[in-house]
């Protein structure tokens, strides 16, 4: 599904060489302390930045050349990229038409997207009005609705406290399994990874750390693995 090939970037003074495979319905977690190449790594695979040297590949398309928009894939952020003054409804139907002018399939279809994540009965309100753990559910259904074969998430939970967040990685768990969505996730935190990935990639400085299925490397965790512990 994803494969990033012989990719080497240099930007702001760091460096960033990655070359690895995500297999279609995978769920690889991006783990590493703070300014290892996680975020980059995501920007590389968005296409907010080019690397120097190698291809990002997606579902079999080479995309290296392609700008984010045409890329076949959806982002969700920690802070939801909500618009405040748009009805929970119209933020997630944004996902498929930017001017908001929807057929009633596409109208059925934003109401289907709130209802997988249990907002169907919230679609009037504004973000505003909505609990923290609410609004990231909105940034998932519009996620969701785009319908698009790989998802990146960047520490979208990682504002909330622990049992939202664990609520959160449960309901993109059951949905990558109804949807069989390939997805990468950064984070910082082991136990996130634990409860939603399949596979584990551990970045520092730039570099492939640990690369492979999570259970393995759990039952026999490395030593470059052992800090996270």
């Amino acid at each position: 599904m994803l494969r990033l090939e012989g990719i080497n970037l240099r930007f702001k003074g760091f460096s960033l060489s990655m070359d690895i495979d995500v297999a279609k319905g995978a769920r690889l977690g991006l783990l590493g302390p703070s300014g290892s190449g996680k975020s980059t790594a995501l920007s590389v695979i968005a296409g907010f930045l080019k690397p120097d040297k190698g291809r990002v590949r997606i579902a079999g398309q080479d995309v290296t050349d392609l700008p984010v928009p045409e890329r076949p894939l959806s982002l969700l952020f920690q802070d939801g990229n909500l618009f405040p003054h748009l009805s929970a409804f119209d933020n997630v139907a944004l996902g498929l038409k930017p001017n908001l002018k929807l057929s009633e399939a596409e109208h059925e279809a934003v109401d289907h997207a709130l209802d997988q994540v249990g907002l169907r009965r919230k679609g009037a309100q504004k973000p505003s009005d909505l609990s923290g753990g609410q609004r990231s559910r909105l940034a998932l259904a519009r996620m969701l609705l785009r319908n698009q074969p790989l998802a990146l998430l960047d520490e979208p939970f990682s504002a909330l406290d622990p049992g939202l967040r664990r609520e959160m990685l449960a309901l993109v768990d059951d949905l990558c399994r109804e949807t069989g969505l390939t997805l990468v996730m950064v984070s910082h935190d082991l136990r996130d990874v634990e409860r939603l990935c399949t596979d584990l990639c551990l970045l520092d400085a730039g570099q492939v750390q640990i690369r492979g299925a999570l259970g393995p490397i759990l039952h026999d965790p490395p030593d470059e693995l052992k800090p996270w512990l």
